[in-house]
């Protein structure tokens, strides 16, 4: 049997195989197609506070986000941080821990068009459902123009649609003081190295019990890797 060994990680080939396998994409509303394979950080991102590692100050006791959720009451807001900080998922989190209908557009390539079907979606749901809320995840919010981000201004303050904007840009320069005032801006910081720690941790725990695959990473192996991925889940799990 084939193996691949290096900084102290050791996986079969066989086992590589078996997660790609396991990895396709069903539809969604964003923009993979179903033969694509989906990255580690992907396939293990958390969906739900309990496993989502950082931002203690938004997300931990008595965090913003966390009081948000476990009232049920939610607002527009945006997510304000470095790449790999969590913004998406955070977002999917927002709407699993509340059972809001998510929807999730990038600014670089939706327009009208798309934010327009998001609104036909979230107003049947809303009808379909007993008053099911909509989210919409807008990733760049800041590549919206003036005219795109107006647009959105009558969905966010007649409550069709939550809106819930990540961005890398200071967003007091970047989005609208129209729809900006009506949003509630949390900043977001990179992972720290013990947090990254947690992440690799438990993505090696998840891929031997619901992949059956068994990944070793000596202590030194783990050194290195957290030191690479510079405060960032996502470049941690590409390196794992």
């Amino acid at each position: 049997m084939n193996f691949r060994k290096s900084f102290g990680i050791l996986i079969t080939m066989h086992q590589q195989s078996l997660l790609q396998d396991k990895s396709e994409y069903g539809s969604t509303s964003g923009s993979e197609t179903s033969n694509q394979k989906r990255p580690l950080a992907d396939l293990l991102r958390p969906g739900n506070l309990k496993d989502y590692e950082g931002q203690e100050k938004l997300v931990g006791k008595d965090g913003p986000i966390r009081r948000m959720i476990e009232k049920d009451d939610l607002i527009s807001i945006i997510l304000w941080g470095p790449p790999g900080s969590g913004k998406t998922t955070l977002a999917r989190i927002i709407a699993n821990e509340t059972s809001s209908y998510f929807v999730q557009l990038s600014a670089v390539k939706a327009g009208k068009a798309d934010v327009e079907k998001a609104v036909r979606e979230a107003r049947e749901i809303f009808g379909m459902y007993d008053g099911k809320r909509t989210i919409l995840f807008l990733d760049e919010i800041h590549r919206f123009n003036k005219a795109q981000q107006d647009y959105l201004l009558p969905f966010v303050e007649d409550g069709t649609l939550i809106l819930i904007g990540a961005t890398t840009e200071n967003p007091s320069f970047e989005v609208n003081s129209a729809l900006l005032s009506r949003m509630r801006v949390f900043v977001l910081d990179r992972l720290t190295a013990e947090e990254i720690q947690k992440v690799v941790n438990r993505a090696i725990k998840l891929l031997k019990s619901e992949y059956k695959i068994s990944i070793k990473l000596d202590k030194e192996a783990m050194t290195v890797l957290v030191k690479n991925a510079n405060g960032d889940p996502r470049s941690a799990l590409n390196i794992l």
